[in-house]
């Protein structure tokens, strides 16, 4: 039966209501249908392989059926509450069991939210205002973390540069910007500075790595400095291993922020610590002064949390994290293999789970150097990837467990024709 509405009649419609003709989130030229295991349908039927999985979430692939069975034996009991609820309180205790930082965790719906909180959690906590982040770090879409994510101009660190319009400009002067992976750096602005109430950083930082000993050098300074350190999970929690990059690296900060997983696809995320630290949420333990006050419609919902306790409890079975590690590195193999053949400079960056390449020759250690030497190409691979069945982001690749061996025979040859695509051009 043919489709009576067309991809290219959902654009218009959009571009007629949404401004920019988007969510915002990511290229408005396609429009997904649906989504099943490994792969996606836009709405012309176009079948493609799924690395963006929804930019995180989707770790075990579209509707795995012992999720959707979860969702479907809540749904009938109550979508939502605005109270809490018994499915919430068990995500809760299940977080504080994986995550080593926390010892209680408080709901959110998204991970922007949870980083907002973090931050604001680490300035009643100390009674100081600054924080310091990492050029280049992501942390969501509050004013302070628009403050250099994405600055066109290389200013002097530690100037703030803000990203976006609608911001006071006495925002900048609460924040310091830092290079990633120079502890250096940050011992100096700790020295200069005795106001800083907190650190943030993404321990993978978008897809850098972290240099070996940087994330214990930060808990070094921070303890140095009685400055509280925020890990950004939202990303790599529960991506790098089952406890986050805490358990990965074996680091553990004062506060973490943690989404997309843990929603298991529906919109939950949340921010934890220790019970010292979380207090400042309970108005009869620090009086109103101290207290921190936070609400939101649709923390806890149970739909979402039924999902997430059971995306958790399959990523705990054995073996799920070695697969995907193993299915990364296919992944990470087939195309430096490809691009080495051909000669063309590229660096794989990032972890097994979660990974991109920059065209370069050189070293990816931070914001400045993570950089395509020709942008062009970057878009020509992906444009052609894209044109082989490949749904990606264009700075990252996400692989999943529903990730088959035919899905990567066919990734290999949309590699070999995208290298193609590179070297005609």
């Amino acid at each position: 039966m043919q489709k009576l509405t067309s991809q290219a009649d959902w654009i218009a419609r959009a571009r007629t209501v949404l401004p920019a003709g988007g969510f915002g989130n990511f290229d408005p030229g396609i429009v997904i249908a649906r989504g099943e295991g490994s792969h996606v349908w836009d709405e012309d039927g176009n079948e493609y392989i799924d690395y963006l999985i929804g930019s995180g979430p989707m770790l075990l692939g579209h509707g795995h059926p012992e999720v959707i069975e979860a969702v479907l034996e809540q749904l009938p009991l109550g979508m939502t509450f605005f109270a809490n609820n018994a499915k919430g309180i068990e995500l809760a205790e299940a977080i504080v069991d994986a995550v080593p930082c926390c010892e209680q965790v408080r709901f959110v719906a998204s991970g922007g939210e949870a980083d907002m909180y973090a931050i604001r959690l680490a300035r009643a906590y100390t009674g100081r205002d600054k924080i310091l982040k990492f050029e280049g770090g992501y942390h969501g879409m509050s004013a302070e973390a628009q403050m250099s994510l994405a600055p066109e101009a290389r200013v002097n660190f530690p100037q703030a540069v803000p990203d976006s319009a609608g911001i006071p400009h006495g925002v900048a002067d609460q924040m310091l910007i830092a290079p990633f992976n120079d502890l250096a750096a940050v011992e100096a602005l700790l020295a200069e500075h005795n106001d800083v109430a907190a650190i943030i950083v993404e321990p993978l930082q978008r897809i850098i790595p972290a240099d070996p000993g940087y994330l214990q050098g930060l808990r070094d300074l921070c303890d140095k400095h009685s400055v509280l350190l925020i890990f950004d999970e939202i990303v790599t929690g529960f991506r790098l291993a089952y406890g986050g990059a805490q358990e990965r690296y074996g680091v553990t900060p004062d506060i973490c922020t943690l989404g997309k997983i843990i929603g298991g696809g529906f919109p939950l995320a949340a921010l934890g610590a220790s019970a010292e630290i979380m207090q400042h949420f309970d108005k009869s333990n620090v009086g109103a002064d101290k207290w921190l006050m936070q609400l939101g419609t649709l923390s806890g919902n149970p739909i979402a949390s039924i999902a997430g306790l059971k995306t958790m409890e399959i990523l705990r079975r054995e073996g799920n994290y070695d697969r995907l590690r193993a299915i990364g590195k296919q992944l990470q193999d087939m195309q430096s293999e490809a691009l080495g053949a051909a000669d063309i400079p590229h660096q794989i960056c990032g972890d097994e789970t979660l990974f991109d390449i920059f065209f370069t020759s050189g070293a990816c250690r931070d914001y400045r150097t993570a950089k395509h030497d020709d942008p062009q190409r970057n878009a020509t691979y992906n444009a052609a990837l894209r044109r082989h069945g490949i749904f990606k982001s264009p700075g990252k690749l996400y692989p999943s467990l529903a990730v088959t061996e035919a899905d990567l025979e066919q990734t290999r040859i949309a590699v070999q024709a995208a290298v193609q695509a590179i070297s005609a051009a």
